[in-house]
């Protein structure tokens, strides 16, 4: 059974669980820092070469990460091999397609403290304002999954007198 919508509560940082479990969040990011990142196209690897570092706006010099950069080339490979595995995913049943979202949402909410720790670190918000856009992004993944399942039930229209009318959503495809 699939629990009800519900938004996620904000954490309290007073609380000392809270605190000590972002303290510990921010270390381990903070030991990640540096690291060189590559893009994931078609279950591979890819480095382009082509880099961006990213810095801490509180620590103008603090590398945090080094990310391959996608051109069109690598876009067009993203493209052709999400258009792929379309061709199969357009067949998966929305229950099937919403609890993947629904694990995602779960992933998110298991590594909270990390994910607002990135923001932190990266985008120089405070702990709350991390942890707000962190659960705002967890409950978008909990919303559109509900809403994958309410769409995939026939949907209520106007009669129309001796006619047999209805309106049921379709997968249409992918973009970027």
């Amino acid at each position: 059974m699939i629990a009800e919508f519900k938004n996620t509560t904000y954490l309290n940082y007073a609380e000392p669980a809270n605190r000590e479990a972002m303290e510990k969040a921010l270390a381990h990011v903070e030991a990640q820092a540096s690291r060189e990142y590559a893009l994931f196209i078609d279950g591979k690897d890819v480095r382009t070469g082509e880099l961006l570092k990213s810095y801490n706006p509180c620590e103008k010099t603090h590398v945090l990460g080094t990310f391959h950069m996608a051109g069109k080339k690598e876009v067009d490979l993203a493209m052709s091999a999400a258009l792929r595995a379309f061709e199969s995913w357009k067949h998966v049943d929305p229950k099937e397609r919403a609890i993947v979202v629904f694990k995602a949402a779960e992933i998110m909410r298991r590594r909270r403290h990390e994910l607002s720790a990135m923001m932190v670190l990266e985008a120089g918000k405070n702990w709350n304002e991390a942890d707000a856009d962190t659960a705002e992004a967890i409950d978008f993944l909990d919303f559109y999954a509900h809403e994958m399942l309410r769409y995939s039930e026939r949907q209520p229209i106007v009669p129309a007198a001796g006619e047999f009318v209805e309106m049921v959503y379709i997968p249409l495809g992918v973009g970027a």
